[in-house]
C-alpha cells in the first residue's frame, strides 16, 4: 500500500473515531399551551462539538475530499464560508495536522472569526461578500490547495438514504411521540445542502412530511423556487442573517425537493430569535430565528384548518457567537432593524 494510501485511511479513521465519539443531537419539544394539537421540536444543532449544524457538513465534505483522493498530508485546505462552516472545518482540519484558511466576508461576526482562529483556521478577508467564491479559488491554484466549495458539493457530500443524516436522526428521535410523522420539517438554506438532504430522504422513506425553506427575503432562494428564471440578485442586495439566504442560486440548492418557501425579513428572524432564547434560557442564532418564524406561520395555519400534528425545525447555532451583532441593540438601531415585532409574533406562540 502507498504512503499516501495509509495516511489517507488513517484521516478517515480519525473522522469516524471522532463521530463515534460524538453523542447525537437533542431534539428539544415545545408544548404550545394555544394551539394544543400542534407541538413544536427543535433539533439542537448547537451541541456538536464546534457549535453548530455545520458540523455535519464539515464532516461530510473533508470524507467526500479525502474519498475522492482530492485531500492529501500536504494538502491547503481552503473555504469560502459566512463562519459557521469555516469553524468547523478548521476542527476538521487540525484534526488531520492540514493548513486550512477561510475565505470570508469582511462583515462576519467577530466571535466567529475567533473560533476559526481557536481551531487553527487562518483568516482570508474579503471586502465584497459576492468574492469570496472567486478568491477562494485563486487562494487553491496559489497554494496548490484544496478548495472544498461548500456551495458545490453540499447536497452531494451527503448520504441522503442514511449512514446517520440529520433526516434519519429527527424520525428516529421522534418515533415514540404522539405525531411520530412529523406534518412539516423546516430549514434555512445557506448551501442548499440541508434542505436536499431532507427532501430526498422523506421522498426516499415515503414519509408524507413536508418540507417547508424559511428564506431571508432579500435572498434569491425564494425567488427561484417561485420562478427558476430567477438566478441572482442584483449587487449589493443580501441578507443580515449569517448561514442562510444568498445572492445567487448555488449550485447545490435542489428547489424541485421542497414543498414550499417562506421569505422572512431580517428584522423578524432576529426578533423571533430573541424571543425563543428567552423560552429556552439559552441564546440561539439568527437563522433559528428565521425558522421560527416560518414555524409560526405553519402552526397558526394547521390551526385555523383544526389539523393535528407536529413540527420539526432546527436549533442551527447558539447566540454567543452573536453577542456583539444580533444581541446588541445598538447594532440593530445602527442597521435600522426593529426586531420587537417579530418578537411578538414568536412570543405569542408559547402564550398560555
Amino acid at each position: 500500500m502507498s504512503i499516501h494510501r495509509v495516511w489517507l485511511d488513517e484521516a478517515i479513521r480519525r473522522i469516524e473515531a471522532d463521530f463515534n465519539r460524538s453523542a447525537d443531537t437533542h431534539l428539544v419539544r415545545l408544548d404550545l399551551p394555544r394551539f394544543p394539537g400542534v407541538t413544536l421540536y427543535l433539533k439542537d444543532e448547537s451541541s456538536h462539538p464546534t457549535g453548530s449544524l455545520k458540523h455535519r457538513l464539515a464532516r461530510s465534505l473533508f470524507l467526500y475530499a479525502l474519498c475522492n483522493e482530492w485531500i492529501g498530508p500536504q494538502t491547503c485546505v481552503i473555504e469560502a464560508s459566512s463562519g459557521s462552516t469555516a469553524v468547523s472545518e478548521a476542527y476538521f482540519a487540525r484534526m488531520l495536522g492540514l493548513r486550512f484558511i477561510a475565505v470570508v466576508p469582511a462583515s462576519t461576526a467577530a466571535p466567529k472569526l475567533d473560533a476559526i482562529r481557536f481551531h487553527g483556521g487562518e483568516i482570508h478577508a474579503v471586502a465584497d461578500p459576492g468574492a469570496i467564491y472567486v478568491e477562494a479559488e485563486r487562494l487553491a491554484v496559489e497554494t496548490g490547495g484544496h478548495y472544498l466549495d461548500q456551495f458545490t458539493y453540499a447536497e452531494r457530500a451527503t448520504d441522503w438514504r442514511g449512514n446517520n443524516n440529520i433526516a434519519e436522526s429527527i424520525f428516529a428521535q421522534m418515533a415514540e411521540e404522539e405525531h411520530a410523522i412529523p406534518r412539516w420539517i423546516v430549514c434555512g438554506a445557506g448551501t442548499g445542502g440541508t434542505s436536499a438532504t431532507i427532501g430526498r430522504f422523506l421522498r426516499y422513506r415515503r414519509h408524507p412530511t413536508q418540507l417547508c425553506v424559511a428564506d431571508p427575503a432579500s435572498s434569491v432562494f425564494h425567488r427561484h423556487f417561485a420562478d427558476p428564471g430567477v438566478t441572482a440578485m442584483p449587487d449589493g442586495c443580501s441578507s443580515r442573517i449569517e448561514g442562510i439566504g444568498r445572492p445567487r442560486v448555488e449550485p447545490s440548492f435542489v428547489p424541485s425537493v421542497i414543498d414550499r418557501m417562506i421569505a422572512v425579513d431580517d428584522a423578524d428572524s432576529l426578533g423571533a430569535m430573541r424571543a425563543l432564547s428567552d423560552r429556552l434560557g439559552r441564546r440561539v442564532g439568527g437563522s433559528t430565528g428565521a425558522n421560527m418564524i416560518a414555524c409560526a406561520a405553519l402552526i397558526r395555519e394547521m390551526a385555523e384548518k383544526n389539523e393535528r400534528g407536529s413540527i420539526v425545525t432546527l436549533l442551527c447555532d447558539g447566540g454567543d457567537r452573536y453577542s456583539c451583532t444580533y444581541y446588541d441593540d445598538k447594532w440593530s438601531a445602527e442597521h435600522g432593524i426593529d426586531w420587537r415585532p417579530g418578537s411578538a409574533q414568536v412570543t405569542e406562540l408559547f402564550a398560555t
